[in-house]
C-alpha cells in the first residue's frame, strides 16, 4: 500500500536518472520514447531530456519523476540494462541526492494541470467531479459600484472569490477549497474589463480546485485498486451552510504562477548510486 498526495514529489526514491541514450534520435523523439516506456509503470510528474555536457560523448540523459516510489522502483528494476528503443543498453538509477531538510515533507501543491492529470490517471475521468458553490466578484465598501467600468485610462481593480466542492462518488468522499484572486490593470475599454473578468474567474476556480485537492489522499493498494481519503483539518472543514460565507486564501494576480510547477534546471541536478 502507498499513499499519494497532490503535492510536488521531492523524494529521492521517486526520481530516476537515465543515461547512455544514443544520439540517433532527436531530443523530442527521445522524450516520446521515454514517456511511452516509463508512463506504463505509473503517472509521471516530470520527464526532462537534456544533451550530454560538451566534454562527454554525444548523446542524452533524462530525469524522470514519479508520484509513486513503488512505481519508480519497479521502473528502475525492469528498464536498467535494457536496450528498449536503441541498440545499446540504457542505464537507469534511482537518485541518491539528499533532499534538503527544508523541502522534506513540505513540498508545494501540484499545479492545476498536474492535479487533473494525476486524478484522471488514478481515478478515471468519471472518478471525480467538482461543483462551484460560490463564484462572485468582491468589491470593497469604499469602492463605488461599477467604478472605471469601460472608462479609458482609469485603473480598475477586480477581486473574485470562489468556493468549490470536490466529490468522489464511488468512494463517498468530498473536499472543499476556496480562494480569492485580485487583478489591477489600466482600463482601455469595456471589452478589456470583460476579458480580464473572464480570465480571473477561470484562475480563481482553478486555484480553489487545487486547494480542494491538497486535502485528498490517494491510497494505492497492492491489487491495483485505488481508495480515496480526505485529510480533516481546520483549513478544509467549512460549514455546511455557506450562504453569505466565503472562507478563502487570498492571492494577488501578479503572484499567480503559470500552470507549471517544474523546478528550475539548477534544482534538477542529483547524483546516483
Amino acid at each position: 500500500m502507498e499513499i499519494l498526495e497532490f503535492r510536488v514529489p521531492v523524494e529521492n526514491n521517486k526520481t530516476l536518472f537515465v543515461w547512455n541514450i544514443e544520439p540517433n534520435l532527436t531530443e523530442a523523439q527521445i522524450h516520446v520514447q521515454l514517456f511511452s516506456v516509463f508512463s506504463a509503470f505509473g503517472p509521471l510528474y516530470l520527464l526532462k531530456v537534456s544533451p550530454n555536457a560538451p566534454l562527454h560523448p554525444p548523446g542524452f540523459y533524462a530525469l524522470i519523476k514519479f508520484y509513486s516510489a513503488v512505481q519508480a522502483a519497479e521502473a528502475q528494476r525492469l528498464t536498467d540494462g535494457k536496450t528498449l528503443f536503441q541498440s545499446s543498453q540504457l542505464k537507469v538509477r534511482l537518485s541518491s541526492k539528499q533532499t534538503p531538510p527544508l523541502m522534506a515533507g513540505s513540498s508545494r501543491p501540484l499545479s492545476h494541470a498536474h492535479c487533473l492529470e494525476l486524478a484522471n490517471h488514478c481515478l478515471g475521468f468519471n472518478g471525480w467531479t467538482s461543483e462551484i458553490i460560490t463564484l462572485k466578484e468582491l468589491t470593497n465598501e469604499d469602492e463605488e459600484e461599477g467604478e472605471c467600468e469601460g472608462e479609458e485610462g482609469e485603473v480598475k481593480k477586480l477581486r473574485m472569490g470562489c468556493l468549490l466542492q470536490l466529490c468522489f462518488p464511488r468512494h463517498l468522499r468530498s473536499s472543499r477549497g476556496a480562494a480569492v484572486l485580485e487583478d489591477t490593470f489600466t482600463c482601455t475599454g469595456a471589452d478589456v474589463v470583460l476579458q480580464r473578468r473572464c480570465r480571473l474567474q477561470r484562475l480563481v476556480r482553478e486555484k480553489a480546485l487545487v486547494q480542494a485537492f491538497t486535502a485528498v489522499l490517494l491510497i494505492l493498494l497492492g491489487n491495483g485498486k485505488v481508495m480515496v481519503e480526505v485529510k480533516q483539518s481546520s483549513d478544509h472543514l467549512l460549514p455546511d451552510d455557506t450562504e453569505g460565507i466565503l472562507q478563502v486564501n487570498e492571492f494577488s494576480w501578479v503572484d499567480v504562477p503559470a500552470d507549471e510547477d517544474v523546478p528550475a534546471d539548477e534544482q534538477l541536478d542529483f547524483t546516483v548510486s
